[in-house]
């Protein structure tokens, strides 16, 4: 490493951090050969990672590869300084039970198998397992009235728990890309490209995490 990457590194409040991402397709970087924004900010920022990410999984708790599920696989000793998870489309695409944000704070009381729910289980859980900081992501802007619905369940959920909202989905200046760019960063509606994870993804996470993990 050289000494201009040493001194950028060290002056970097996400050097050394360890962050946790839990999601599905948009977090492994299905359409750029498993390379997401998550691994361009492990390169850029110093900060070690977890990627916790398969493509077609949900929030809702209803199958073995579930994000819940995978989610209790994780190492519960290790240290976590920021967990961050994906608002995942697949629940939007497979029309799964919105549901609504529960009255308590307790777990056992959280229907997983429902969008508002799971989201409510994996704060919970992350927050009694690592003891960290607990951020929810976005995808940006596309044509779903049903993940629409999930982003305004997820703001409710978040003023409820306080916890950290990365939100492309109504971030404007975010979403004002030409037809040029969209066409090179985005693969399809909802994947981005490589291209569109190093240019348009990275810069803006490595802009909005340092707050998230404060």
């Amino acid at each position: 490493m050289t000494d201009l990457k040493r001194s950028m590194r060290s002056d970097n409040p996400l050097n050394g951090k360890h962050i946790v991402f839990l999601g599905s397709s948009v977090t492994y970087g299905a359409a750029s050969n498993g390379v997401s924004f998550v691994d361009f900010l492990a390169e850029k920022m110093g900060c070690r990672v977890t990627k916790e990410a398969v493509s077609g999984t949900t929030l809702v708790d209803d199958a073995p590869d579930s994000y819940i599920c995978r989610m209790k696989k994780l190492n519960p000793e290790m240290k976590v300084d920021l967990f961050v998870c994906q608002l995942s489309t697949n629940d939007a695409t497979q029309m799964k039970e919105l549901g609504e944000a529960c009255c308590t704070y307790d777990m056992k009381d959280f229907n997983t198998k429902t969008v508002a729910g799971a989201i409510e289980y994996i704060i919970a859980y992350a927050r009694k397992t690592w003891n960290c900081p607990v951020a929810f992501y976005t995808s940006p802007r596309y044509d779903s009235a049903q993940y629409a619905a999930m982003v305004g369940l997820l703001q409710t959920i978040r003023r409820k728990w306080d916890i950290a909202l990365i939100d492309l989905w109504n971030d404007s200046v975010f979403n004002d890309i030409t037809a040029g760019q969209r066409s090179r960063y985005m693969a399809d509606p909802i994947h981005p490209t490589r291209e569109g994870y190093l240019e348009w993804w990275t810069p803006y996470f490595k802009r909005v995490i340092v707050p998230a993990i404060s």
